[in-house]
């Protein structure tokens, strides 16, 4: 151990505080930067929000929505943006109080977490929003003009992109889960009707279409994330052993 390792774990309690204080104030420099950042650009980024839904017209139905939504864009994205940064800050504040063995597992979980949410927010982006929107755009299409408003828009897409990178983290919960010994990857794998059932009701409440085709491919995808989950478990498992 360094001497500068050493002095970080015999910290009194007073610098631990002065720290988090600085620690805290970075993170909110980043996230404001990042902020300022989107803000610039946020009509490019309502454009590219606006992609999926292919032929359809936006209204502002209030004084000032535009506006109220830009500052939600910027808001939402500049955290985002500055998650990886206030996620380094935290592992650097707490590491010190940690062993190796726990610092690599953390560090490594803490990756791989904020890698599937934003592994998440693509395949959402990419395929399931525009899957979702299709289907909605086309019902009824012949008898009612789709004219949305953007802060309804914006609702469903945030809801939708969020949901979907939470339940990329399937696999790390289930790590968490079985290096403690709470549940074992073999009582996952007993357990797989019971996974099918509860991912079938929540793909119906991520896809807000009654598209059955969406919530299929939803449900097939929480699946993937579930049994790799169980591999990825049993391989670090087996590798201790």
């Amino acid at each position: 151990m360094n001497q500068n390792e050493n002095n970080e774990k015999y910290m009194t309690l007073i610098e631990h505080i002065n720290e988090l204080r600085n620690r805290i104030l970075a993170v909110f420099l980043v996230f404001i930067f990042s902020l300022s950042i989107c803000l610039l650009y946020v009509k490019d980024i309502s454009i590219i929000l606006e992609k999926p839904a292919i032929n359809i017209k936006f209204l502002q139905l209030a004084p000032g929505e535009y506006l109220f939504v830009s500052v939600k864009i910027a808001i939402y994205l500049a955290i985002i943006i500055s998650s990886p940064f206030a996620l380094y800050q935290i592992l650097k504040f707490i590491s010190p109080g940690l062993t190796k063995q726990e610092s690599k597992y953390i560090l490594s979980t803490s990756i791989s977490s904020l890698i599937l949410f934003f592994i998440g927010l693509l395949f959402c982006y990419k395929l399931l929003i525009p899957i979702t929107l299709n289907f909605l755009i086309n019902y009824g299409a012949e008898i009612i003009e789709p004219v949305w408003s953007f802060d309804e828009y914006f609702s469903f897409i945030s809801l939708t992109l969020f949901t979907t990178g939470f339940c990329f983290q399937l696999p790390i919960v289930q790590i968490i889960l079985g290096i403690t010994n709470i549940v074992k990857w073999q009582k996952m794998l007993e357990n797989w009707q019971y996974v099918i059932f509860i991912s079938t009701v929540v793909s119906a409440i991520i896809t807000p279409s009654t598209d059955p085709v969406t919530q299929i491919f939803m449900t097939i995808t929480i699946l993937i994330l579930y049994f790799s989950g169980i591999f990825i478990l049993k391989t670090i498992q087996s590798s201790k052993n």
